[in-house]
């Protein structure tokens, strides 16, 4: 018979808590539940994990390692500046509004107060790491001449919260089930357009 080797023992643990997590929240999350649907140990799991808060957040950090590999696979193809923006806003839209994703936004906001470094790291970390590509492409645009943009990491943080604003902040407070009026499409072709009104060469 086979056994688990500790990486794999480790994905699982942190798979399975992932879903009680967000099924559940953290307060009514238990560790013995998790160590039974993951076939280890309760010593294992707290043999890796000494409590439930070093639990959650090594199922954020590993979320955001996921976000991170999903966002590196993302190419942009060449093109004018409207659209390379648009085809990066489209798919930042998509990754966006995935529910996996929403539901992780959600579980981290919710426990922002007990958990406000690692909220501070999700966060940062993720506008940082999925702005790294759009920021090479203005760069890129500035330097042919098509965009006029003195900091790419501000102008990224422009586009890249045209996006979130509808797809991601205002259903975390109207809820899911309000969606929003406008299509991804829409939503990605009117913020390339306000970021174009200010950025684009010639425009100010």
């Amino acid at each position: 018979m086979l056994t688990k080797t500790e990486d794999t023992r480790r994905e699982d643990i942190l798979t399975t808590a992932r879903r009680h997590f967000l099924a559940k929240g953290f307060a009514n999350t238990g560790m013995e539940p998790i160590a039974r649907e993951a076939q280890v140990s309760t010593a294992t799991l707290y043999g890796l994990y000494p409590g439930k808060d070093e639990l959650f957040q090594a199922v954020v950090e590993h979320a955001s390692e996921d976000f991170l590999q999903r966002m590196g696979r993302v190419q942009i193809p060449p093109g004018s500046a409207r659209e390379q923006l648009t085809a990066f806003a489209y798919t930042y839209a998509a990754f966006m509004a995935d529910p996996y994703v929403r539901a992780v936004f959600r579980l981290v906001m919710a426990e922002r107060r007990r958990f406000e470094p690692l909220s501070r790291r999700f966060f940062e970390k993720g506008r940082k790491d999925f702005g790294f590509a759009l920021m090479q492409v203005l760069a890129q645009l500035t330097a042919s001449g098509e965009l006029k943009v003195a900091k790419p990491a501000w102008a990224a943080g422009q586009l890249m919260g045209m996006i979130e604003h509808p797809i991601i902040f205002v259903p975390l407070v109207t809820g899911d089930e309000v969606r929003p009026e406008r299509t991804l499409e829409v939503i990605a072709e009117d913020a390339v357009e306000t970021f174009l009104a200010r950025y684009a060469a010639g425009q100010g």
